[in-house]
């Protein structure tokens, strides 16, 4: 039996550790969060409580295994809780990062540090309340401007045209680099805002690059039967209203008196054929929208402050074909041109952004198939146990969660659900959330032992 270190308790972390645990390991989970599940419990659209509650079952039956630990609220990398040099002091036979993608791609544009302009990743961790973005501010305006046309955009247009408690909003416009063909939303997500579609505008807008279109052989009239089966169905007006801007690239961003953006200026693209798709390049046109919030859904990038080795496309994983050979989820470090023993990646980690719960978990699973043949073939290592990491902690000051803890806090959410007759609560600070369980754990006479 060896111990294990997984960072990150999202999908493809707590699979990774249900795997290993499953063959006998032991297995110690490290997560910047107090509560597991990343993504799954702060990145699903808020009123899924069928899905978030199924999957909060499946986690907390992989943190029930006697051989899997848990500690909360403890961020590793350089400037965290703990660095990675830390955790290989405590000696595990190896260690696998399912961190997620914590960075952001920034557009890189003049202005882009005006107010209300916003990375999606942080807006959603905003309104699904996760610490410290619940407590920031992220509030919007008359008009936004969202880039991007993938399902996140679809939830962000949700939560501003619908959800949102402050809503001000008259009026969402869509930024897409490409066309309507090229829109990356799943038909059953763009159901819930296809009602505040301006079909006016819309006709207005395809008509506008119509020509664009043509001359890659994509005819306009064929839009309601692919990608915006809305058209076709009768129209009613709903407001706000919800529109799109095809082939615009953001360009710079521009900053009023308040200090809040006020207009966007855009690129027009064209579109062109290469190696069989097709991609949008941009020409010497521009124009302006006039948008008082910016939110940019383009994708998300690895945190190069884990201490991981870090390259153009994140972490640095080992090259080669992905057979058992030569597995893609063992780190690499590209100065010394080998393998960082015990050390891998899975999930978005591995790849940002790739994918939702079921490709993370299936992922996670793979990664650790790999770990278990690297187990294999090495010697059992004097891990420190749970309750010295538990003590190192405490003399560093780190208020680390365990399992038991997360006990208490769902006992103290379920409370507080019952109190305000809701049907289900959630704390948006860490702090409350560390109240809560010392709270729950007086009432219970329960004493902290690690």
């Amino acid at each position: 039996m060896k111990t294990v270190y997984v960072v990150g308790a999202g999908p493809a972390g707590l699979f990774a550790a249900q795997k290993i645990a499953a063959a006998g390991h032991q297995v110690v989970i490290f997560n910047r969060d107090i509560k597991p599940g990343g993504l799954a419990e702060y990145g699903i659209y808020p009123v899924k409580d069928k899905m978030k509650v199924g999957l909060r079952k499946q986690f907390a039956k992989v943190l029930s295994l006697p051989n899997v630990h848990y500690f909360g609220h403890v961020r590793v990398g350089n400037g965290y809780s703990i660095t990675i040099e830390d955790l290989r002091d405590f000696q595990p036979a190896a260690m696998v990062f399912a961190v997620g993608a914590q960075g952001t791609k920034d557009l890189n544009l003049p202005g882009e540090d005006c107010r209300r302009v916003y990375s999606a990743k942080d807006f959603v961790y905003h309104y699904n309340q996760l610490p410290p973005f619940a407590s920031q501010d992220f509030s919007t305006g008359k008009r936004i401007a969202i880039v991007g046309m993938g399902n996140v955009m679809v939830d962000i247009a949700r939560w501003v045209l619908q959800d949102d408690p402050d809503r001000l909003t008259e009026e969402l416009i869509v930024v897409a680099r490409r066309g309507p063909f090229e829109a990356k939303f799943d038909e059953r997500e763009f159901v819930h805002i296809e009602q505040h579609l301006d079909r006016q505008d819309f006709q207005q807008e395809l008509e506008r690059i119509q020509p664009c279109l043509a001359a890659v052989g994509q005819d306009i009239a064929n839009v309601a039967g692919k990608t915006f089966p809305i058209l076709a169905k009768p129209y009613e007006p709903v407001r706000p209203r919800l529109k799109f801007r095809f082939l615009y690239s953001p360009v710079s961003i521009h900053a009023g008196a308040s200090g809040c953006i006020d207009r966007l200026t855009v690129r027009e693209n064209i579109l062109v054929e290469r190696d069989g798709s097709l991609s949008a390049k941009g020409t010497d046109r521009t124009a302006d929208l006039d948008v008082d919030t910016m939110i940019f859904a383009i994708g998300d990038s690895a945190d190069p402050n884990v201490g991981l080795p870090y390259g153009a496309e994140g972490y640095v994983t080992r090259p080669g074909a992905a057979d058992p050979g030569h597995p893609r989820y063992e780190i690499f470090d590209p100065q010394s041109q080998s393998v960082v023993a015990g050390t891998f990646a899975v999930g978005w980690a591995r790849k940002a952004s790739e994918g939702l719960v079921g490709i993370a978990r299936h992922d996670g699973e793979v990664g650790a198939a790999t770990v278990l043949q690297y187990l294999e073939a090495i010697s059992e290592t004097a891990a420190a146990t749970p309750e010295e990491i538990y003590r190192y902690l405490t003399r560093r000051g780190i208020p680390a969660v365990s399992k038991e803890d997360l006990h208490y806090l769902s006992l103290a959410e379920e409370r507080e659900a019952t109190s305000r007759g809701l049907q289900y609560f959630k704390y948006s600070g860490n702090d409350s959330m560390l109240a809560a369980i010392e709270e729950e754990r007086r009432k219970a006479g329960s004493v902290v032992t690690g």
